[in-house]
C-alpha cells in the first residue's frame, strides 16, 4: 500500500518520501480508495463460502458466524485502537504509533483520514479472517470471538513497520504494496500457530492424510470467484489514487493481479490431474488461484505481466504442495490457509526482491530494483528481513494471544461438542441428514444441548403446526360421522379456495 506517500507525503530532495499531513488528498483519489474498500469488505463473503463450503455441512453455519464477528469485533477494536498503532501521530518510534485512537477527524481532515482508514479496516479484517478457516469444526466460538477481539494487534503493528511513516521496513526500502506480506503472511501465520495449538480434528488422519470431503464444493467455488474479483480491487485499490501517473499503475497491478491467477490457476489444474490420476480435485484448483493471488499482491504495481504469471505459477505450486505436507507434519488446515496465505505469501515477498522494476514516476521502489532487473542482493535482503519479521511477530504474538485466552476459555471444543457440530452447539440449529442424531444416540444427553428445542433449517414451523391442525380435525370429524366428510378438501388444505378458516 501507498497510501502513506499519497496522504502524508512531500518529496525531498534525494527523491525519497518525507511523510507529512496533506489535507488535499484530491476526491477523485478518495473515491477509488472508498470504493475499493467496499469492494474488499464484500470479499469477506467469499471468504465465508469458500470456507463453510471446505468443511462438514454440521459447521457450516458456524464458520459464516466467524466471519462476521471479524467484522464486528475485529473492526471495532481497529478502530479503538489499531488504526492509531499503526498511523498516529502523538508518538511514534521505528517499531510502534500513538494516536488517533477511537478515531475522528475534523471537517477539514476527515475526508483523507477515514478514506485511508476504510481501506485499511478492509486490510485488517482479512488478516483475522484467515486464521477462522485454519480452526474451523473444533474451535471454542466464545473463545474465537476473544480472539478477534484482540487479533488486532497481530495485525496493526506490522502494517506500521511496511506502511507507517515511522516504520523500520519502510526506511530500509521494503515494498509490499498489496499486502502479501502485513496481510497475508502476517494472517497465514497466524494460522499456523492456531491449528498446531488446537491440534486435529477427532479421527482426522486416522486412514492416512487424504483430503477429507467438502461440505458443498458448489459454495466452495462460489466463494472462489468472489475472492478473485475482489481482488482486483484488493491490488489495484493499494496504488491509493488514481490522480497523476497512480491511474497508470492501478492499471498495471489489475492486469498483473490477472494473470498471476492464470498462473497459479494452471498450476492448479496440473498438480490436481496428476495427483488425483486423472480427476480434477475442487480444492487444488482453489488453492492454486489463490495462491497466485497472494503471491502477486506486494508488488502488484511493479511486475510485468508475464512476471506475474510466473510469480502466480509459483505461488500456485507452494499453495498446492504446501497442503499435503502440512498434514504429513499433522498439522491440520481445513481450508489450505497456512499454505495459501503462508507459503504463497512468504514467496510473493521474496519475489519483489528479484523481479520489481526500479520505476520513477511515483518512486515506490525509492530507486531500488529486484535482482533479476540489475539491483543487485539489497531489495531482496530487505525483502527476506521484512518476511521474517512479519513471521516471527505474528507467530510470536498468536501464540501469546491463544495461550492467555486458553487460561479463561478452552479454545477447543470438548470431543462430545465437536462430534456432534459447532451449528447445533454454538448456535441452536439443527440439520437433518449429518449425523447430528447419530452422535446423541452413541453419545448421550449433553447439557449443552437440546436437541428438541434446536431449530430445524429448511422448515417452516407455521406450516406444520396448521397442517396437524387440519389433519386432527379431518380425524375428529371421521370419528363422528364413521366416514370422511365430503365437505373437506379430499387432497389436503389449500391456498386456492376463499377462505382457509376449514383449517381452524
Amino acid at each position: 500500500m501507498i497510501f502513506s506517500e499519497c496522504l502524508f507525503s512531500e518529496n525531498n530532495s534525494d527523491g525519497t518520501y518525507n511523510p507529512i499531513f496533506d489535507e488535499d488528498l484530491s476526491w477523485d483519489d478518495a473515491t477509488w480508495i472508498l470504493t475499493s474498500s467496499f469492494i474488499i469488505l464484500t470479499m469477506q463473503t467469499g471468504f465465508g463460502l469458500l470456507e463453510s463450503g471446505c468443511v462438514s455441512l454440521k459447521n457450516e453455519v458456524n464458520i459464516m458466524m466467524k466471519n462476521v464477528v471479524d467484522i464486528v469485533f475485529g473492526g471495532l477494536t481497529y478502530w479503538l485502537f489499531g488504526f492509531g498503532l499503526s498511523f498516529g501521530k502523538d508518538y511514534s518510534n521505528p517499531f510502534i504509533a500513538f494516536g488517533w485512537f477511537a478515531l475522528d477527524a475534523n471537517i477539514q481532515v476527515m475526508g483523507p483520514i477515514f478514506s485511508t482508514f476504510l481501506f485499511q479496516l478492509s486490510f485488517a479484517t482479512t488478516a483475522t479472517t484467515i486464521v477462522s478457516g485454519a480452526m474451523a469444526e473444533r474451535c471454542n466460538f466464545r473463545a474465537y470471538c476473544l480472539f478477534s477481539l484482540v487479533n488486532t494487534v497481530v495485525y496493526c503493528i506490522p502494517a506500521g513497520w511496511i506502511w507507517g511513516s515511522h516504520g523500520f521496513l519502510k526506511h530500509l526500502g521494503a515494498i509490499d504494496i498489496g499486502g502479501s506480506g502485513a496481510v497475508h503472511l502476517i494472517g497465514g501465520s497466524s494460522a499456523l500457530v492456531a491449528a498446531w495449538m488446537l491440534g486435529p480434528r477427532l479421527g482426522r488422519y486416522e486412514n492416512g492424510t487424504d483430503p477429507l470431503p467438502m461440505g458443498s464444493p458448489t459454495n466452495a467455488l462460489l466463494g472462489l470467484f468472489m475472492l478473485w474479483w475482489g481482488w482486483l480491487a484488493f491490488s489495484s485499490g493499494s496504488v491509493f489514487g488514481v490522480s497523476g501517473h497512480k491511474w497508470k499503475y492501478s492499471a498495471r497491478a489489475s492486469v498483473t493481479t490477472i494473470n498471476a491467477s492464470f498462473g497459479g490457476g494452471f498450476m492448479g489444474l496440473v498438480y490436481s490431474y496428476v495427483r488425483t490420476k486423472g480427476k480434477f480435485d475442487i480444492l487444488d484448483l482453489i488453492s492454486g488461484v489463490l495462491g497466485s493471488l497472494v503471491s502477486v499482491t506486494g508488488g502488484c504495481a511493479l511486475f510485468k505481466p508475464w512476471e506475474a504469471v510466473v510469480i502466480g505459477f509459483i505461488g500456485g505450486a507452494f499453495a498446492c504442495f504446501g497442503i499435503p505436507f502440512f498434514d504429513w507434519l499433522r498439522i491440520d488446515d481445513p481450508v489450505g490457509a497456512i499454505s495459501v496465505h503462508g507459503l504463497a505469501a512468504f514467496w510473493g515477498v521474496l519475489a519483489i526482491g528479484l523481479f520489481a522494476d526500479g520505476e520513477n514516476l511515483l518512486n515506490l521502489t525509492k530507486g531500488n530494483s529486484g535482482l533479476f532487473k540489475g539491483g543487485g542482493f539489497y531489495l531482496l535482503g530487505v525483502q527476506f528481513l521484512a518476511a521474517i519479521c512479519f513471521a516471527t511477530w505474528s507467530i510470536t504474538v498468536t501464540f501469546c494471544l491463544l495461550w492467555s485466552i486458553n487460561k479463561f476459555i478452552p479454545i477447543r471444543m470438548e470431543a462430545h461438542e465437536e462430534l456432534l457440530g459447532a451449528d447445533l452447539v454454538e448456535h441452536g440449529i439443527r440439520r437433518p441428514g449429518v449425523g447430528v442424531s447419530r452422535a446423541l444416540s452413541a453419545l448421550g444427553s449433553h447439557p449443552n444441548v437440546d436437541l428438541e428445542a434446536a431449530n430445524s433449517i429448511g422448515i417452516n414451523p407455521g406450516h406444520q403446526i396448521a397442517l396437524q391442525k387440519y389433519i386432527n380435525e379431518r380425524n375428529l370429524k371421521k370419528d363422528t360421522n364413521g366416514h370422511a366428510n365430503q365437505d373437506l378438501p379430499p387432497t389436503g388444505p389449500t391456498a386456492t379456495g376463499p377462505s382457509q378458516a376449514w383449517f381452524y
